[in-house]
């Protein structure tokens, strides 16, 4: 069967999509971790330029994209939209799967649809510097690039298993004029704190937090930003959603089930809040399903309760599903899903059964990253393979009832520097993991945020 990109012409949004205009219950307030008040947008000033703070809290149902922002998106938006037909035959399954691929971006992920606005408006406030994290190496690429498009001073403190794990990443960066740390490093006093404690650790996307957060709160120029998690970054990626739905469009389909993998949010939101957006507006049925890792599942496994965002606990108290802030996930190859929370907006969608969670362990998400690299061609990043893994498990689910359903699944990057990933599975040094009850308690136990009614 002919396979064909299901967008013809340059059709990039004008507006972002703000998923809390339609919510039926608004997402509970961020609070002050000494008062237990709720904070407000003065509180975010220190780490983020104005116009994204409004971002953050507005109830807008839209908010207009930047021209500039919008040139430089065009660079590789509108991505591709691929039905997945050779996955579809080796299957042998009734259910038609389609992929939004987001690996065409300059650095090869999603992350690049809100690294470029959040570059955007710290320029446009006079911004020298930006100090961000980096799980995998997705988000930092992505900021280090957007940041030398608009002239800006880029550090980045890279989770310290992916730091190892994954050196092109770091040149990647470096070739952006980025400076990347391992985390825990020696340039913040919280890593050298946890290095003194923990001198073999393999790191953590909160302990990189804590450590940008430190850098950028001691600098009246420098700002921090977060490449998932908070409001305004999942607001920035439903641009991959509102393409998604005129290419369904075009096609002469609509999904029944969309899908994409968990970390902390922006790629599940990007893809799945437009089509909750016809759930709300035109009562559909669209199930949105994120898939998570077995040896990090906040959102199937954890508590619904206010935490820390970071390990160190600068950040605000958010509501959230958590696996307690001090949790530092087993050192899996999807380094960008290694994060002790869910951001607070799916939280709060999940809480309400608005949408589902599944999670997959290591053999099955790299047995589906194989799988799909074999059928269609392109070869998965290890995060990516989860949302796969889930869009197979819901194909097989198809052909056992005999019926057909429309799948989509955000492919959200390639694969092609995460080879020492591959080389593991195929040596047989990849094994299943999943946290044990008994480890999910300990963690929750260390607690002391406030609960939620």
């Amino acid at each position: 069967m002919e396979r064909k990109i299901l967008l013809s012409e340059k059709e990039i949004p004008e507006q972002w999509y703000n998923i809390i205009a339609d919510m039926p219950n608004k997402p509970l307030p961020p609070l002050h971790p000494g008062t237990l008040e709720p904070i407000g947008p003065e509180a975010l000033a220190p780490l983020f330029p104005m116009e994204l703070i409004k971002q953050e809290v507005t109830t807008d149902k839209y908010v207009t994209i930047p021209d500039e922002v919008r040139h430089i998106y065009s660079i590789w938006r509108p991505t591709p939209m691929f039905r997945a037909y050779n996955l579809e035959k080796l299957l042998d399954t009734p259910a038609k799967i389609y992929y939004k691929y987001e690996g065409v971006s300059p650095t090869g992920s999603h992350k690049p649809n809100t690294a470029v606005p959040q570059a955007y408006y710290n320029k446009m406030e006079g911004v020298k510097k930006i100090t961000t994290e980096t799980g995998a190496g997705q988000w930092g690429s992505a900021l280090s690039f957007a940041c030398q498009h608009f002239g800006i001073e880029c550090e980045v403190y890279m989770v310290r298993l992916s730091y190892d794990h994954k050196p092109y990443r770091k040149v990647m960066m470096n070739t952006w004029g980025a400076k990347v740390h391992p985390s825990p490093s020696e340039a913040t006093e919280i890593g050298k704190k946890i290095l003194a404690e923990y001198p073999d650790t393999t790191g953590s996307l909160g302990i990189a937090i804590s450590e940008a957060i430190e850098v950028a709160a001691k600098d009246e120029h420098t700002k921090y930003a977060l490449g998932s998690v908070l409001n305004h970054v999942k607001l920035h990626q439903t641009i991959i959603g509102q393409e998604a739905i005129k290419q369904m469009e075009k096609a002469g389909d609509m999904p029944d089930i969309v899908i994409a993998p968990f970390g902390g949010g922006s790629n599940f939101a990007g893809l799945a809040f437009p089509f909750l957006r016809l759930n709300f507006d035109e009562g559909r049925n669209i199930r949105c399903i994120a898939s998570e890792p077995a040896s990090c599942p906040k959102l199937t496994r954890g508590v619904f309760r206010y935490d820390f965002g970071d390990t160190a606990g600068m950040t605000p108290l958010l509501p959230m599903y958590t696996l307690g802030h001090d949790f530092v996930p087993a050192p899996i190859h999807a380094g960008g899903l290694r994060y002790h929370g869910a951001g607070v907006i799916v939280s709060q969608l999940l809480k309400d059964k608005l949408i589902e969670a599944r999670a997959h362990d290591n053999l099955e998400v790299f047995s589906a990253g194989v799988k799909f690299a074999q059928a269609e061609g392109i070869i998965p990043a290890p995060e990516a393979a989860h949302g796969i893994a889930t869009a197979i498990a819901e194909a097989e689910k198809c052909k056992q009832e005999g019926v057909s359903r429309t799948i989509l699944v955000n492919l959200c990057g390639h694969g092609n520097f995460d080879m020492k990933a591959y080389q593991d599975y195929f040596a047989g040094n990849i094994v299943k993991h999943e946290l044990t009850q008994k480890e999910i308690e300990a963690s929750i136990a260390k607690l002391t945020t406030p609960l939620i009614p």
